[in-house]
C-alpha cells in the first residue's frame, strides 16, 4: 500500500489535484487523506507501507502539526522505506531535528528552528529540464516538460549529498527541481517541487508517476 498524506496548501489542494490525475491502477494502491493526520499519527500504516508520499508543510494551512506523526515516519525510514516529498514537503516536520537532517534539500520556513534563512517561491512560468550528464538510472524515466507561471521553489537548504535530476532557470539564476537522497538504512528520499495551482498539469503528473513507480521497484 502507498500511504499519501497531503494538506490542502492554502486552498490550492494540489496533492488532492495529484491524487486525483493519478492513472487508475495505480489509485488502487493509494491511501490518500487530506487534512487528516489520524492515521499519519496512529502509526499502524507503517506495517505494510510500501512507498510514503508527502505534500504537505507541517502546521500550516490551518491544519494542526502532526505532532506524533514523525516518530512513525522515522521507524518507516529506518526499516527502509522511501519517500517521496512533493513540493514543499520537505518541511512536513519541520520542527523535527531528525526530519531535518534526512530530508537535504529543504524548503525553509521563516521561523527555521536552525536559523537558516527562509527559502523563497517566486510566480513564474519555466521550463523543468533534466540535468545534463546524469547518469542515475531515475533519470532515464524522467522528461522534460513547461509550467504556466506557478510557485517556482528556489533557495532551498543543502543538508546532505544526493544529486539533483533536473533543474529549472528563472529570472533569479537555475534552481534544482528533482533530487534523490538515499538514506543510511537503504531507502531513498525523493523531491520533486513544481506544482502549487498546476499540480496536475500533465508533465509534472507524468514525472510523478515515473517517479513514484520507480521507488517502488527500487525499495529494498
Amino acid at each position: 500500500m502507498i500511504y499519501f498524506f497531503s494538506d490542502n496548501h492554502y486552498n490550492a489542494h494540489p496533492g488532492k489535484k495529484i491524487y486525483d490525475a493519478l492513472p487508475q491502477e495505480l489509485k488502487d494502491r493509494i491511501s490518500f487523506f487530506e487534512d487528516d493526520w489520524t492515521v499519519l499519527e496512529e502509526g499502524a500504516w507503517v506495517e505494510n507501507c510500501e512507498l510514503l508520499v508527502l505534500n504537505m508543510i507541517g502546521g500550516s494551512c490551518g491544519v494542526p502539526y502532526p505532532e506524533h506523526g514523525v516518530k512513525h515516519v522515522e521507524r518507516f525510514v529506518k526499516r527502509g522505506g522511501s519517500v517521496v516529498l512533493l513540493h514543499g514537503s520537505s518541511a512536513a516536520f519541520w520542527r523535527s531535528d531528525w526530519w531535518r537532517k534526512l530530508v537535504g534539500w529543504r524548503w525553509v520556513r521563516p521561523n527555521d528552528p536552525d536559523g537558516i534563512t527562509a527559502s523563497t517561491h517566486p510566480i513564474e512560468p519555466t521550463e523543468v529540464r533534466l540535468v545534463a550528464g546524469s547518469t542515475h538510472p531515475l533519470t532515464k524515466k524522467l522528461s522534460n516538460f513547461s509550467m504556466p507561471a506557478d510557485e517556482v521553489y528556489i533557495r532551498l537548504h543543502d543538508g546532505s549529498v544526493g544529486e539533483v535530476l533536473m533543474q529549472s532557470t528563472i529570472s533569479e539564476g537555475t534552481f534544482p527541481q528533482c533530487m534523490v537522497v538515499p538514506i543510511a538504512e537503504g531507502g531513498e528520499i525523493y523531491h520533486f517541487l513544481p506544482g502549487h495551482a498546476y499540480a496536475a498539469q500533465p508533465g509534472c503528473v507524468k514525472n510523478i508517476v515515473a517517479i513514484i513507480e520507480y521507488a517502488l521497484s527500487n525499495k529494498r
